[in-house]
């Protein structure tokens, strides 16, 4: 079992963010730059590292619901807004559950909003391990334009799932919108369909939202369960 999983199956929790990022690096499937940083000291210099504007996030096994919870601000513009926002987020937290246990602050480059996607996994009692792809946001929300597949997927897998959803249109370019990098995506199919048929220990994965550019692509946000 891989060191990341086995340490959150003897502690019985899922893995907190900055593990599943980790996890996800050495898959090769992209991850923004970031930083776990556990007091506000820990701040002084860190645009030398993590170029401004940021975003910080709580990294907790017990906060799930980092927004909800008043874990997560975004576009921090320097050091000194910084050491507020480290503050309210820690106070926001233990007001929100004061048994959360409190690993720190991820923090990573404020990325614009780009076109969202979607990739997870989940274990069916017949199939087994099943991924998914779809576009975030509205799209899977409200529409459930989403595609399924049975683990191990191969090239060909990949690149139907990502064309037969109603939203491929966006990806392509429309209205003179740029097309989105198709192959990464590919790519990122491929690679967490390895992750998970390596890794069995995983029930559950969400990475949501995955920012995809005209070239290359960042899994801004990632959730796994043992």
């Amino acid at each position: 079992m891989h060191r990341i999983l086995q340490k959150a199956k003897e502690e019985k929790r899922s893995l907190l963010e900055i593990e599943a990022k980790e996890l996800l690096r050495e898959y090769g499937i992209p991850v923004p730059n970031y930083k776990l940083v556990r007091s506000k000291d820990q701040i002084r210099g860190l645009s030398e590292e993590i170029p401004f504007p940021i975003v910080m996030k709580i990294v907790s096994p017990q906060i799930i619901h980092k927004s909800e919870s008043g874990g997560v601000k975004i576009n921090i513009k320097d050091e000194q807004e910084a050491r507020l926002a480290y503050q309210e987020i820690i106070e926001n937290v233990k007001r929100y559950n004061h048994h959360a246990r409190v690993a720190g602050v991820i923090v990573y480059s404020f990325i614009p909003k780009q076109t969202e996607v979607i990739i997870g996994m989940m274990k069916d009692p017949h199939f087994g391990p099943v991924i998914m792809f779809g576009l975030g946001g509205i799209y899977v929300e409200v529409l459930k334009d989403i595609s399924f597949r049975i683990i191990p997927i191969k090239e060909k897998d990949a690149r139907e799932m990502i064309t037969e959803i109603k939203g491929f249109e966006i990806l392509k370019g429309i209205r003179g919108e740029p097309s989105r990098d198709i192959q990464i995506l590919e790519d990122i199919l491929i690679k967490v369909s390895h992750l998970v048929e390596e890794n069995p220990e995983i029930k559950e994965l969400d990475l949501n939202p995955i920012f995809v550019f005209e070239k290359g692509a960042q899994v801004i946000d990632a959730r796994m369960i043992l």
